[in-house]
């Protein structure tokens, strides 16, 4: 399909027919342009066919429309939209290469972008669905077939994090794939892009994505340990600019339920109805910058150090680190993840 054939009557009329459309790279479930309307340079993008192609429209519409309130812009502005055929006409954003320590500034940038939803936005968007017990049973089945089994306490700390992920009542603007290649470094500060995911929740879920390896993205990185916490920190003094309260919650908790969520070692399209926890001792798949092992091995390790003396998850961090050393005498070839985006 061309732009011009994605544009209908309404919108063409309003803005002008497309010109010098130039398709741009995009996931499987869209269609994205670059093209001329009226003089302006401007990104057409059209969901695809699928039985949850109007629901991610909706999502992506309502969250730049949220996260629109930020100033200076956190997205790009929606100049037109057909629900219809599921388009949306927006501003063209130039960006540039991101700098080396771009983990800072994108902390920053995604806790203003969290902070634009407030408890009147409630059921705007759907919560995040955090990890359920399910994934608890797929996590300690594999560290089983490892010569790993769990104990009680280990098993009843998973079950514990389940439920406080689960009884999270914030309301942050979850991006939902805040990955590299969706944030766009400008010369005015950094826009996110692709809010098909978009969801409300607790921000932690995705601050994590800098520590725990990015893991709904196929770009995964895992930054210097001083980026990291200086990323952090622009976090958090973003967060207490933005709203004036300092930023609750618990990052560790975070961190151990991505390690839980199998379906974060694929890509979208592949995510439901496998346990893909349970291939992973007959096989390790490439996705992107990394493979499933690589991804769970650094997972592993992160929660290992971020659960240490921890109070309500001392006895999984004993349990990772533990695991930690079986992937490894398994597989001892295997690389840590890259330190830079590509």
């Amino acid at each position: 399909m061309r732009a011009s054939a994605a544009l209908g009557d309404e919108l063409r009329d309003r803005l002008g027919s497309p010109t010098g459309a130039r398709r741009l790279d995009s996931s499987p479930r869209s269609r994205v342009w670059r093209a001329e309307l009226g003089g302006t340079t401007v990104v057409i993008k059209q969901m695809v066919d699928g039985p949850d192609a109007s629901l991610r429209f909706g999502r992506e519409v309502t969250a730049l429309r949220l996260a629109s309130r930020a100033d200076p812009p956190l997205v790009p502005a929606i100049l037109g939209t057909d629900p219809g055929r599921r388009v949306m006409v927006l501003e063209y954003v130039d960006s540039h290469d991101p700098p080396e320590d771009w983990v800072v500034g994108y902390g920053a940038a995604l806790a203003r972008l969290h902070a634009t939803a407030t408890p009147d936005d409630a059921g705007a968007l759907p919560r995040w669905s955090p990890p359920s017990l399910d994934d608890v049973s797929a996590f300690l089945a594999l560290a089983a077939e490892l010569g790993l089994p769990a104990s009680a306490a280990v098993s009843a700390e998973l079950g514990g994090l389940v439920d406080r992920l689960q009884r999270t009542a914030r309301h942050s603007l979850l991006h939902g794939d805040p990955c590299p290649g969706n944030d766009l470094h400008t010369s005015g500060g950094l826009r996110f892009v692709d809010f098909e995911q978009a969801a409300l929740g607790d921000g932690l879920v995705e601050l994590a994505y800098l520590r725990i390896g990015f893991p709904t993205c196929w770009c995964v990185t895992a930054p210097p340990e001083p980026l990291l916490r200086r990323a952090e920190e622009a976090y958090r003094t973003a967060w207490r600019d933005a709203t004036g309260a300092e930023l609750q919650g618990d990052l560790a908790d975070a961190c151990a339920g991505w390690l839980l969520r199998g379906d974060a070692l694929v890509e979208k399209a592949h995510r439901q109805g496998i346990d893909h926890l349970a291939r992973i001792p007959r096989e390790d798949w490439h996705w992107g910058t990394a493979t499933a092992r690589q991804r769970l091995l650094h997972r592993l390790g992160v929660v290992a150090e971020t659960t240490r003396d921890h109070a309500r998850l001392a006895g999984l961090g004993e349990f990772c680190a533990a695991m930690r050393g079986r992937v490894l005498t398994r597989w001892p070839a295997l690389q840590p993840l890259p330190s830079r985006r590509p």
